[in-house]
C-alpha cells in the first residue's frame, strides 16, 4: 500500500476517521491525501456541520455560514490544513478538495491517485433517514473498485 485516501466531512467524528485512517497509513508506510467533497452551500449552514463542530483545536466558538463556493472552499482548506497539522503534517500528507456527487467524487479522486484504498465514515443512518439522505460509504461501497477501510460510527 502506497497511497491511502481518506474521505472526510464536516462531522463530528470526522476527527476519528481522520485518526484512524492516519494510524493505518502509519502502519502501511503509505501516502495520504485528505480529501473533502464540496457540497451546496446549504450542507455547510447549519451548526451541526459547521467546520468548527467535533475538530479539537479549531480555536473559534463562531458558526461559519457561507455566502458564496469560494468561502466555502476556503473553509474546507482550513479545515483540511488543520486536520493535516493535528495528524502531525509532514509532507506525507496532501489535501484535495473536489466538488460533485461526494460517492462519485471520492472513488474518482481515488482513481486519479492510483490510490490503494480509501477510508471513509459510515453515519449509520436507518430508516427514513436513509431514504431520503442515502448513504455515501454505501454508495462508495457499491461501485468501488478499490477497497474501502469504512470507520463506523452511531451519530
Amino acid at each position: 500500500m502506497k497511497k491511502i485516501v481518506i474521505a472526510l466531512d464536516f462531522n463530528s467524528n470526522g476527527q476519528q476517521v481522520a485518526e484512524k485512517g492516519h494510524q493505518f497509513a502509519i502502519s502501511m508506510h503509505a501516502e495520504i491525501v485528505l480529501l473533502h467533497v464540496m457540497a451546496e452551500t446549504g450542507y455547510y449552514s447549519t451548526y451541526e456541520y459547521s467546520p468548527v463542530t467535533g475538530f479539537n483545536n479549531l480555536n473559534t466558538t463562531d458558526v461559519f455560514i457561507p455566502d458564496t463556493l469560494e468561502e466555502i472552499r476556503k473553509a474546507v482548506q482550513v479545515f483540511l490544513d488543520k486536520t493535516k497539522q493535528d495528524l502531525g503534517g509532514g509532507n506525507s500528507i496532501q489535501t484535495l478538495i473536489k466538488e460533485g456527487d461526494p460517492a462519485t467524487t471520492i472513488i474518482d479522486a481515488a482513481v486519479d491517485l492510483q490510490a490503494d484504498i480509501i477510508v471513509l465514515g459510515s453515519h449509520s443512518r436507518r430508516g427514513l433517514e436513509k431514504i431520503l439522505m442515502g448513504s455515501v460509504a454505501e454508495k462508495v461501497l457499491h461501485h468501488s473498485k478499490i477497497p474501502l477501510f469504512v470507520i463506523p460510527f452511531n451519530k
